[in-house]
This record gives C-alpha cells, sequence and structure tokens, in this order.
C-alpha cells in the first residue's frame, strides 16, 4: 500500500479554467515531489474538470463542490478535509509558484515550524513589479498571501477551519485565519527566499469576464527558461534594500548579500556612466575647439 504524501497542495478554483494548466503546471515542475494536488471547483460550470484530467498524474485530483460558496474558504476547507499530507500549501488557481517553493518551505517546516511564508512579487499593470515584504516577526492582523503560506495539518485541529463570509463581518477570510494562529501561540517563520508569483485580480479589470492567461503563459516561459529568476526578480525590485523594510532583518542568507553587493555595484557602475560619459564628451568638445 503506498505511503501518503508528506504534502498536501491545494488549489481553489471557481470558472477560471483558462489559467489552470499554469498553475498547476507550477506545481507539478517543484524540485520537491512527495505530494498531492488536489484542485477544488467551487461548484465549477466551465471546463476546469476537463483540464485538470488532462494532466493524466496520479498525484492530481480534481474535486467540485456542488455548490458555489462564493470564497476560497469552502474549497480550502473541503481539500483539508481529504488531504493525506503533514504540511497544507495553498495556490490561487491563477498565481504561479518558482521550482523551488515547496523544498525551501518544507525544510523550515520540518525544523518545528507551524506556520511558514515566504516573499512574493505582486505583478501589476504593464507588468509592474511589487515586492511583499511581510514583517520577519509576525504581528496580528498581518496580511500574507495564502499562495506564499503554508502551515502544518495538525494546527487546522488545535484553531479550526477557514471560515465562511457570513462568520468574518468583513475580515478577509486568510487574514482571519493566520490571526487565530497567531492568538493560538503557533510558532510563524519567515522564509527570506522568493517563491512566489502574484496576479491580484483587484489590480485587473473585468478579469473574471474575460478570463486572460497569457500573463500566466509569459510568465510560465520565463520561469522554465531563466534558472536565476528568483535572484533577477529580487535585484529587479528595490524595496528588497529598503533601510526600513530590513530594520528588524536577521542576519541576510548569502543569496541576499551577495544580491546587495550586487546591486551596489551596479549602482556605481550606472554612476560612473552618468558623470564620466558627460565629462568625456564636454573635454572632448573643448578640444575640438
Amino acid at each position: 500500500m503506498p505511503s501518503s504524501p508528506s504534502v498536501s497542495v491545494i488549489i481553489a478554483t471557481y470558472n477560471y479554467s483558462e489559467v489552470l494548466q499554469y498553475s498547476i503546471g507550477s506545481v507539478l515542475r517543484q524540485t520537491y515531489k512527495d505530494f498531492e494536488l488536489l484542485v477544488v471547483g467551487d461548484g465549477c460550470t466551465d471546463d476546469s474538470e476537463k483540464v485538470v484530467s488532462e494532466f493524466r498524474d496520479p498525484r492530481v485530483q480534481w474535486i467540485n463542490l456542488p455548490a458555489c460558496n462564493k470564497t476560497q474558504a469552502g474549497p480550502n476547507n473541503e481539500g483539508i478535509k481529504r488531504a493525506q499530507g503533514q504540511f497544507i500549501f495553498y495556490l490561487g488557481h491563477d498565481d504561479l509558484w518558482l521550482p523551488n517553493h515547496l523544498h525551501v518551505m518544507v525544510e523550515e517546516l520540518k525544523k518545528g515550524a507551524t506556520l511558514a511564508y515566504s516573499l512574493a512579487v505582486f505583478v501589476g499593470a504593464q507588468e509592474h513589479k511589487t515586492l511583499v515584504w511581510p514583517p520577519f516577526q509576525y504581528k496580528a492582523l498581518t496580511g500574507l498571501p495564502p499562495s506564499a503560506v503554508a502551515h502544518s495539518a495538525l494546527a487546522i485541529k488545535k484553531v479550526g477551519y477557514w471560515k465562511m463570509k457570513d462568520q468574518l463581518n468583513g475580515t478577509p477570510c486568510d487574514l482571519e485565519l493566520w490571526n487565530r494562529f497567531y492568538l493560538a501561540g503557533l510558532k510563524f517563520q519567515f522564509i527570506p527566499r522568493l517563491t512566489v508569483i502574484k496576479f491580484p485580480a483587484f489590480w485587473r479589470k473585468n478579469i473574471y469576464r474575460d478570463r486572460p492567461s497569457y500573463e500566466q503563459k509569459a510568465w510560465n516561459d520565463r520561469i522554465s527558461r531563466e534558472p536565476e529568476l528568483e535572484r533577477t526578480l529580487l535585484l529587479e525590485t528595490a524595496q528588497l534594500l529598503s533601510p526600513k523594510s530590513l530594520a528588524d532583518a536577521p542576519a541576510p542568507p548569502k543569496l541576499y548579500k551577495e544580491l546587495a553587493a550586487d546591486f551596489l555595484s551596479e549602482t556605481l557602475f550606472r554612476a560612473k556612466q552618468r558623470i564620466l560619459i558627460p565629462w568625456k564628451e564636454w573635454r572632448s568638445h573643448r578640444q575640438i575647439k
């Protein structure tokens, strides 16, 4: 009899089959292979089931709820109830993971963290990118994108399941759940690695009417062809070196020290270019005269 996987990944989805091939693909591309993937439809009526079945991977399961809850809480709870893994991961149906996401998160969870969270890049209009830098020490009512969060399966027994809209008084369901973990005194661990590419729906007008997938395709292709994409994205994001963001940081890992050095070197080079080139042009002009 096969043993249970150590990780259960839950993708909650509703009638947006166009993006599923990319989010599921980013899970199957993980360097950490001991997982099951539960794609849970919130009463889907489109061809999402067909898209999922085409992967023909025994680790991927399709589950469709009989009615729409209009919140990720319903599908997430169903996924948790069916999960066989020791650790629970969430991935937005239109988000992507870099290939090392499961590996770096599981490594920290196995050390004793109850909930772990990593860095995410939010991609906006015209490819504008914002690095979401959460606090190193979690604080009450801090929002964390679910695609960047993982927790132990046992923790749900202590704090309870995701709450539905009528139980929340307007509080986002993910923020409320993380806060319950915090109030229960469970151990949080920030992982200073960029592992998530997020496409916020609230930055995209009419997204659920038009259901575009070109952004996910473009980023999926980029992930496939750029093995150093994490480093590249961090260097592209100026907030990485913000003194305010890093004020309470522990000693930065090697990757971040290297990135800081790269950033400084590049900044000095560009400064020299701005100063020396105009000076050389002026000197040349004077000599011609």
